[in-house]
């Protein structure tokens, strides 16, 4: 069991920051966290950032923010994922008693930049391992997640219509966001009549571009009574990497299966347990690989768990990315596990929009994914209890 608790959230509200450095943005979220939490600069001991972090990472952005007081930080980068594994190792630190109070914090400005994210192939040169064997070939974000949806289609019959469903939900959340960048609903029928990105990915598939960034605060338990705020405790957590094992790989499956089961075992809970879910988003297919990998249905059985509004609160079984995800709210930097903490906090302490706001959030549930699920990419998941 942990004694961590999430003590502040904050969300970035811009998507283009044609006028802020990098470090500005992450300096910004770190401010709105410690409001948002009823903290000053000097209760933070303990830092985390990930690749997204301009300069040295941790050295630069320690510096940038003026934090004086730290006893720990770490700089772990697994893409996406990283921010849902920062906070379970903030959990762990601090049941070793390496720090009391923890700042994690995401930034970036790849809309403001211009960044083809998903569509553009990278230039060879840079010393990574698997550069000479992938991208000759023209290997891109969009078009590895398109081979699993493929896969995921030939094995288990699963249909771009059915893919089609976690946008309409995630668009039905959007529209009660005022920064959502994509506001407006969507149907089945503009899904699949979107251009093709990547076969069978539609544009609709796809996540937006978005600058912006986001932060939270984890910690101790004695800490988190003390504030006027609702307590949100850090009751499991896990992380796995998957990668291509050299040929041996099932695309049909992500890291979630090791790192949910990990989680799943240390909460003490099970995914019928769960009444909301963050799940990260960056394709339609994500979501329906990573439902099934949590255990939220069997393997092969997403796209028909997903159709019909399932996914919508107030209608479905199983509420998701009630901000809107990163398919039509923001995915900061390219990387969207810190946004999806955050959703769930905002359920946890019934703060979500009304509209989108699940009756029970007793247990809230967000997953991570960073890289490709086509070919090496680690996830996280935590496991959030109101109290």
């Amino acid at each position: 069991m942990t004694n961590a608790f999430i003590v502040g959230a904050y969300e970035h509200p811009t998507r283009k920051a044609e006028t802020k450095s990098t470090a500005q943005l992450h300096a910004e979220v770190a401010f709105g966290a410690l409001q948002d939490a009823g903290l000053t600069v000097d209760d933070i001991d303990g830092y985390m950032c990930a690749g997204d972090a301009p300069g040295m990472g941790p050295l630069s952005m320690v510096e940038y923010m003026n934090l004086r007081k730290l006893r720990y930080v770490d700089s772990t980068d697994t893409g996406g994922s990283s921010y849902v594994i920062h906070v379970g190792h903030a959990a762990d630190m601090i049941k070793a008693g390496k720090a009391d109070c923890i700042l994690i914090t995401l930034a970036g400005r790849p809309r403001a930049e211009g960044m083809q994210t998903g569509t553009a192939v990278r230039s060879a040169g840079s010393g990574v391992p698997d550069e000479p064997f992938e991208l000759p070939f023209g290997r891109t974000i969009a078009t590895m997640h398109a081979m699993v949806a493929q896969r995921h289609m030939y094995q288990f019959g699963t249909t771009s219509e059915q893919m089609a469903w976690v946008k309409v939900a995630a668009s039905t959340h959007a529209q009660y966001n005022p920064h959502a960048m994509l506001p407006k609903v969507v149907t089945v029928e503009d899904v699949v009549n979107s251009p093709m990105i990547a076969d069978p990915l539609h544009r609709l598939d796809c996540c937006v571009i978005s600058d912006g960034g986001g932060a939270v605060i984890v910690a101790r338990e004695e800490i988190a009574r003390k504030l006027k705020r609702p307590l949100v405790k850090v009751k499991g957590y896990g992380e796995h990497v998957k990668h291509q094992m050299a040929g041996q790989v099932d695309l049909t499956y992500s890291a979630s299966v090791q790192s949910g089961k990990t989680a799943f075992s240390m909460a003490g809970c099970k995914p019928s347990d769960i009444k909301y879910a963050s799940i990260y988003d960056s394709f339609t297919i994500s979501v329906i690989v990573q439902l099934e990998d949590l255990g939220f249905c069997e393997k092969g059985q997403g796209g028909r768990f997903v159709m019909d509004g399932n996914l919508i609160s107030g209608v479905g079984k199983l509420p998701f990315n009630t901000d809107g995800g990163g398919l039509c709210n923001n995915h900061p930097s390219n990387r969207g596990g810190m946004t999806k903490v955050i959703e769930a906090v905002r359920q946890a302490r019934g703060e979500a929009h009304p509209a989108v706001q699940v009756k029970d959030h007793s247990l809230t549930l967000a997953n991570g994914k960073g890289g490709s699920l086509c070919t090496r990419h680690g996830c996280g998941t935590v496991i959030l209890e109101a109290l």
